[in-house]
């Protein structure tokens, strides 16, 4: 996305009641539930469209989310299509745990691709209800964050013309590395971080899953994961050291360390495929404090990011977008600011939830591999807690699914 036209400023400006930064889940949801409400909005992106309708990401939906999703109009295509999940299983020293949640709590996971659900965000906005958004924008800034007229501007791909867009508020909603994250004042905010010391290969194979159900094999040589994401594709992870480098993973070492990792006894065998996405993450989390700069509100990885190791990333989003859409809506529609005085608060608090129970299962995954005696029998004493007590699996479950939070 480069334009060898220098950029020149176009003398004009527009103006809209709310600019969104970024055309992932949480920007695409906010724009929906504005446009859903007859207010108008833009969405700035920049990534072009067949890009984000392509990029696989997440694909571990809560049931309380798609819910959320189908009250404003925007699960129609995820219900026809996506899978249902109702058990997890553990597996370590050669035996499978199978932990059935939805038979404690009788809530359920969906399994539908990140790419999937921005394909359908997107349609919906654009398409259906007329929303405005434009791709392939560069030099995004920020203007005027504190006052009552803040300001956005970019350069337009096609001309090469710096445009600017006057707005009563501003969604950040591109991300850890976006420009609206990185416009925080430093001494207005607090950015707390942590490091889990391991990375996580993450691979997509052409394959359908070998399991009904999400599989993580505790094993002396790492964690692996096994994630349906469509009949057709698998996400697997293999734990590995922090910064390394995913061509020292051969094809043949990838499935080797698959196998070895989640075998057990009585486990279909994997069903090996091409690989086609091959990358390293290293294990960390943050939450940014408060989610509020003046007219700014961020939502989604712009706010907090969590290691993909209980699946919270993408539900977290939605979570920050239900509640950032409905209050802007009645703040512009009515008056009213209650929503938007509660924003930061109530994220803030979801997110340290689900950073916690990421935290506490990665110490689970993690204990088994660490070379540390005590660490590795906590991780065993932990397992068996959720097998033996019903109040613990109980307990497990609820967080795993999600199931008091509400949409």
């Amino acid at each position: 996305m480069t334009a060898a036209t220098p950029e020149t400023d176009s003398g004009a400006s527009q103006r809209v009641p709310v600019v969104v930064v970024g055309a992932g889940p949480a920007g695409l949801t906010v724009g929906n539930i504005l446009r859903a409400a007859g207010i108008d909005c833009l969405v700035l992106e920049t990534e072009t469209r067949a890009f984000i309708e392509r990029r696989p990401r997440a694909g571990v939906i809560e049931e309380w989310a798609v819910r959320g999703l189908e009250r404003r109009g925007l699960a129609r295509v995820l219900l026809e299509r996506a899978q249902r999940h109702t058990a997890f299983e553990f597996r370590f020293a050669g035996e499978r745990h199978r932990f059935e949640y939805t038979a404690l709590t009788g809530s359920h996971h969906y399994i539908y691709p990140q790419q999937f659900l921005v394909t359908d965000l997107v349609r919906e906005y654009a398409d259906v209800r007329g929303g405005r958004i434009r791709f392939g924008v560069r030099g995004v800034r920020l203007r005027g964050l504190e006052s009552d007229r803040p300001s956005v501007s970019y350069v337009c791909p096609d001309s090469g013309e710096r445009r600017v867009v006057q707005a009563a508020f501003v969604a950040g909603c591109d991300g850890a590395r976006g420009v609206t994250r990185a416009v925080l004042p430093s001494g207005r905010v607090r950015t707390a971080r942590h490091d889990y010391g391991v990375g996580w290969l993450a691979l997509l194979a052409e394959a359908p899953p070998s399991s009904d159900c999400v599989v993580f094999g505790m094993h002396p040589s790492g964690v692996a994961g096994h994630m349906a994401r469509s009949p057709e594709v698998t996400r697997y992870y293999l734990q590995c050291p922090p910064g390394d480098d995913p061509d020292n993973w051969s094809h043949d070492r990838i499935w080797t360390q698959l196998r070895r990792r989640l075998a057990a006894s009585g486990a279909r065998p994997l069903v090996e495929g091409r690989l086609i996405e091959k990358r390293v993450l290293d294990m960390h989390g943050y939450v940014v404090e408060p989610m509020v700069c003046g007219r700014l509100f961020l939502a989604g990885d712009a706010a907090h990011l969590t290691a993909p190791i209980a699946a919270k990333g993408l539900n977290l989003a939605l979570h920050d977008a239900f509640l950032l859409g409905d209050a802007l809506v009645a703040h512009l529609s009515r008056g009213d600011d209650t929503g938007l005085s509660g924003y930061s608060a109530a994220c803030v608090a979801q997110a340290w939830d689900y950073q916690e129970f990421s935290q506490w299962l990665a110490e689970l995954y993690h204990g088994t591999a660490s070379g540390d005696p005590y660490r590795a029998g906590a991780a065993v004493a932990r397992m068996r807690r959720l097998f033996t007590s019903a109040v613990a699996a109980t307990a497990f479950a609820e967080q795993y699914l999600g199931i008091r939070t509400s949409g």
